[in-house]
């Protein structure tokens, strides 16, 4: 398998050119909204099924904007919206963007960042009861984006909110817990335990603002480290291959938790730990189907954390990616949850993990980029 090499310590690095990608992509778009990825062929001057799927989703998305600037259809209006804030940033296209799609873009920001929806403490999952979840998804927004924002004035607004969210995340993972359950976050910031799907949110926003030369502490990437090694199921591993679990000490790996134990370990920068190379081969031998448990939410980490693998585990990755979500797109450019669980959180949810997952080709993102 086809590894990159970085050092231990390359998440504390900062990256001043990293909003140069989406602020050339946004000129490509100006015009029209035809061609997705930048050009390596003469292929590549024609969209294929991806971009077209994503093309739809995206027009769709931005129809269902409400007057206030919400991009949502449950109650989490905050997270949902910053959710498809960083969906249409995966595809190119920022605020300000002379399109409507810049304009949607600069409206939900403005949602996101009214008064109302941050608390005294910084936090961000209490208006709209996303919890935690909310929290680490909207900072992550807001880190991946800051700098993009239209005027100095919604940048310094974004990130004097960040600095507040953040201060939020550090207090929360330093809160008196188990041995087991330390360096983690639960679903409230004075959660006395630790999972991991909600720690992951966390550790990318975490990262974010690292590269967004906003200070994040070493020891608190350390301490989120020995949680997520808590959470892999090598005790219980009879082939060699193990992936993670939701919680610390549970035996049986599962694709949404292993591919987000995948990605939160490059996110912290332990490219060479034995855990990527055990998680992806967990993942190649247990490729995600249809009916997968919480199937967008895994494929937003598994396309990701595949993709940084590279190699064998990239180019499955992708190929079942497209596969699975090329099927399920509504004729409405939408997508929905297969099973209930994910049905119940609605359409933007599942279509914005939906663009996310599939847009990793386009490595517009920061977060995205190897």
């Amino acid at each position: 398998m086809i590894r990159r090499t970085k050092t231990e310590s390359c998440l504390l690095r900062t990256s001043p050119s990293r909003r140069a990608m989406l602020l050339t992509s946004s000129l490509a778009f100006a015009s029209g909204f035809t061609r997705l990825h930048p050009r390596t062929n003469a292929a590549d001057d024609y969209p294929d099924d991806v971009d077209l799927a994503l093309q739809r989703a995206a027009k769709s998305l931005m129809t269902r904007q409400a007057e206030d600037g919400a991009i949502a259809d449950k109650k989490s209006r905050v997270a949902l919206t910053s959710l498809a804030m960083m969906a249409l940033a995966s595809i190119g296209h920022v605020p300000g963007d002379p399109s409507p799609f810049g304009e949607a873009m600069r409206r939900g920001i403005d949602f996101v960042l009214h008064d109302r929806h941050q608390d005294d403490r910084g936090y961000f999952g209490g208006a709209d009861n996303s919890r935690m979840y909310g929290h680490g998804i909207i900072t992550l927004m807001l880190t991946e984006l800051i700098g993009m924002a239209v005027g100095p004035g919604q940048n310094e607004v974004m990130r004097t909110k960040l600095e507040q969210s953040l201060r939020l995340i550090l207090a929360s993972q330093d809160v008196s817990k188990p041995k087991k359950a330390r360096g983690g976050w639960r679903y409230h910031p004075d959660s006395k335990d630790s999972d991991l799907s909600v720690s992951v949110w966390q550790v990318m926003a975490l990262r974010s603002a690292k590269n967004d030369e906003m200070e994040v502490p070493a020891e608190a990437i350390d301490k989120a480290v020995a949680y997520l090694l808590n959470s892999t199921t090598k005790h219980h591993s009879k082939d060699g291959n193990w992936g993670f679990s939701y919680t610390p000490g549970g035996g049986n790996p599962t694709f949404a938790m292993t591919a987000a134990g995948l990605l939160a370990m490059q996110v912290c920068g332990r490219y060479t730990d034995p855990s990527i190379e055990a998680a992806s081969a967990w993942l190649l031998a247990h490729p995600p189907k249809r009916n997968e448990r919480y199937l967008f939410y895994g494929l937003y980490y598994y396309a990701q954390g595949m993709y940084q693998v590279g190699g064998e585990a990239a180019d499955e990755s992708q190929r079942i990616t497209s596969e699975l979500l090329l099927k399920t797109q509504r004729r409405d450019g939408l997508w929905s949850g297969i099973n209930g669980e994910e049905r119940n959180q609605g359409l933007i949810y599942a279509t914005s993990l939906a663009i996310l997952a599939l847009s990793v080709r386009y490595h517009y993102l920061p977060i995205y980029q190897r």
